[in-house]
C-alpha cells in the first residue's frame, strides 16, 4: 500500500469525532498509527469518539488494542466511545474477547451519533 492511500478518515462533528477505518484489515500495519491518532484527538480535548469499522473485514489483537485505547481515552476524559459498523468476523472477535460487554456498540453511524447526543445530554 503506498503512502498516499489513506487508512482512516477523521471527521470532527459537533460534540464528537468520527474515525472511519478505510482498510479491510485493522492489524499491525495500521493499529499503531491509529493509536497515535486517537491519542492526538483526545489530547486536543475531544472526549467523544466513534470508530466506524464498516469497511473493515478483519481485526487482530493490535486492532483490538487500538479500539481499547480509544475506549480508555474517552473514559478517562469522562466522554463516550462508540464502535459501529462491525462486520461478522470483527463482531465475532469482539464477542469472543468479551469486549461486547465493555464497549458501546451500535449498528450504524446514525445510531452512534444519537447515542452520544443522548448520553452527552445527561451531564
Amino acid at each position: 500500500m503506498d503512502a498516499d492511500n489513506k487508512k482512516y478518515d477523521i471527521q470532527k462533528k459537533g460534540n464528537h469525532t468520527i474515525i472511519k477505518v478505510l482498510v479491510e484489515k485493522l492489524d499491525t500495519n495500521i493499529a499503531p498509527a491509529l493509536k497515535s491518532e486517537l491519542v492526538l484527538i483526545a489530547g486536543n480535548g475531544e472526549k467523544n469518539m466513534v470508530i466506524d469499522l464498516s469497511e473493515c473485514r478483519y481485526c487482530d489483537s493490535s486492532g483490538l488494542s487500538a479500539i481499547l485505547v480509544a475506549n480508555r481515552l474517552c473514559k478517562n476524559s469522562r466522554g463516550i466511545f462508540v464502535l459501529t459498523g462491525l462486520q461478522t468476523a470483527v463482531e465475532r472477535l469482539i464477542t469472543i474477547s468479551q469486549l461486547d460487554t465493555v464497549l458501546n456498540i451500535k449498528d450504524s453511524l446514525v445510531e452512534s451519533e444519537e447515542y452520544i447526543k443522548q448520553e452527552a445530554g445527561k451531564d
